[in-house]
């Protein structure tokens, strides 16, 4: 016996609901039992349909606002740069008043203070107790 391939896909699922609400509408009369189901299976089919070109139109607005947004940031990313080269020349690289707009001022590095070598004692003789 060769087992079926696992339906994994929304769309091997619709078509083959498909088949069977077609093949199920024409033997209808020799069936009335199933007409409840069918007509059921026949609005899932329609619902199925429907939101499967929602999903589709959505998709598609998605990447299309995607591009936008990456747009948009770049764009944005180069007028802040811009920005804040502009009030680094207003203020001045090292003012602090740049913190007030996100920007860290240029600050050199403390230099480190050396403290001066304090004085060695002489040394002094030191006597052998065991002489």
């Amino acid at each position: 016996m060769i087992a079926k391939a696992l339906k994994s896909r929304y769309a091997d699922h619709i078509k083959e609901w498909e088949e069977l609400t077609a093949k199920l509408a024409a033997i209808a009369a020799e069936l009335p039992q199933l007409d409840l189901q069918r007509t059921a299976l026949e609005k899932f089919l329609a619902q199925a349909r429907d939101l499967t070109l929602q999903q589709a139109d959505f998709q598609a607005n998605k990447q299309k606002i995607s591009v936008q947004l990456r747009t948009a940031m770049t764009e944005g990313m180069k007028v802040s740069t811009a920005l804040k080269v502009n009030l680094k020349q207003i203020y001045g690289n090292r003012n602090e008043e740049l913190v007030k707009f996100g920007i860290q001022p240029f600050r050199s590095r403390a230099r480190k203070v050396t403290p001066a070598p304090e004085p060695t004692p002489a040394p002094t003789p030191t006597t052998n107790p065991a002489q």
